[in-house]
């Protein structure tokens, strides 16, 4: 089968993923054989190959895969070959620990992730742990539900762990709850459809014009940089760019009692700041992983509204000039590769 395979990590300018022959994975006990057909392009991705986030190499990257069951190993029960389907970053845990026990199975210790411990889905087909292994909404085309599978999923539990929720049903005359999005590419433009579905305002920071309109154009009420003032005082914060110092900015738009929440596995070091950014009571927390649940609720949720992915697609021989597109931050909403011919 054709894959793109990452057998050493460096600057994506000069370290790229290799066009291989792989053999095409069996399933063992417990695992599902997926024909991919499309994989998203994921910044941790970019991290994995540029070596930030350590991987065992050679690896095949990308844990967005979209395709089709075509075999289940034993003991599976519930997904049968055809079926529609898609893989995350999750790809197993020990299921024993405090935290799988109390369903923030995101912070097990033991947990493995797809395209980084075990091979993912810049390739023709993958395995994949059958409990890991999600059914797709019903009217996606695979290209469009890549996406969700961490773009979408974890920019989902950001929201969540923000303070973002749906609004109560017996209070209709709340009052605006303003969001603040800093960075506007894959998994904040998921995240967005999420909020406004949600009644929230929404405000969008992000340095590149071509964010700016696309924010603009799904609805957010403002879109400036970082460093430019909306006139307003946020209720919650989600930063998507893996850069440190949005981390102070963002606090500084956040009412007293408000939430900023960081989505990054890696970013830049977080500057030193005045005591009083945090003060009033603001609350900044990390978000690591997707639950099952979480999962779950985002696809449900993307069915029901539906959740519409803006995608730019590239072959899969293309991975590396995808990559480098999330490098420069040239991507207009989510880089996805075209898998099957």
């Amino acid at each position: 089968m054709r894959a793109m395979r990452l057998d050493r990590a460096g600057p994506i300018a000069t370290s790229r993923l290799s066009l291989v022959d792989a053999p095409v994975p069996e399933p063992g006990p417990g695992e599902v054989s997926i024909d991919v057909e499309a994989c998203g392009v994921c910044r941790t991705d970019l991290h994995i190959a540029e070596g930030e986030v350590q991987a065992p190499l050679p690896r095949i990257l990308g844990h967005q895969a979209a395709g089709r069951v075509a075999g289940v190993g034993d003991g599976v029960a519930g997904l049968a070959p055809g079926d529609a389907v898609g893989v995350g970053w999750m790809a197993a845990v020990d299921g024993r620990c405090a935290y799988c026990l109390s369903g923030r199975e995101n912070l097990c210790a033991a947990a493995r992730f797809t395209g980084r411990d075990r091979d993912g889905g810049y390739a023709e087909a993958l395995t994949a742990r059958a409990e890991w292994v999600f059914p797709l909404p019903p009217g996606f085309a695979v290209r469009d539900a890549a996406p969700l599978l961490c773009a979408g999923v974890i920019g989902y539990r950001s929201l969540r762990l923000a303070g973002v929720a749906p609004p109560e049903p017996d209070s209709p005359g709340r009052s605006v709850r303003r969001l603040g999005l800093f960075g506007f590419g894959a998994s904040a433009h998921l995240a967005i459809q999420v909020a406004l579905h949600w009644g929230w305002e929404v405000y969008a920071f992000t340095r590149g014009e071509s964010g700016r309109r696309l924010a603009l154009e799904m609805g957010a009420r403002w879109a400036g940089e970082a460093h430019e003032d909306p006139g307003v005082l946020l209720d919650s914060a989600v930063t998507f760019a893996p850069a440190g110092e949005l981390v102070p900015a963002a606090l500084a738009r956040v009412a007293p009692g408000g939430t900023v929440a960081i989505n990054a596995i890696h970013m830049s070091p977080i500057p030193s700041m005045e005591y009083e950014r945090i003060y009033g009571e603001r609350v900044l927390r990390s978000v690591q992983n997707f639950t099952h649940r979480d999962a779950i609720e985002l696809l449900a949720l993307a069915a029901a509204m539906p959740i519409r992915s803006h995608v730019a697609e590239y072959a899969l021989e293309d991975a590396n000039a995808a990559l480098q597109d999330v490098a420069r931050g040239n991507v207009r909403g989510a880089a996805v590769l075209r898998v099957s011919r």
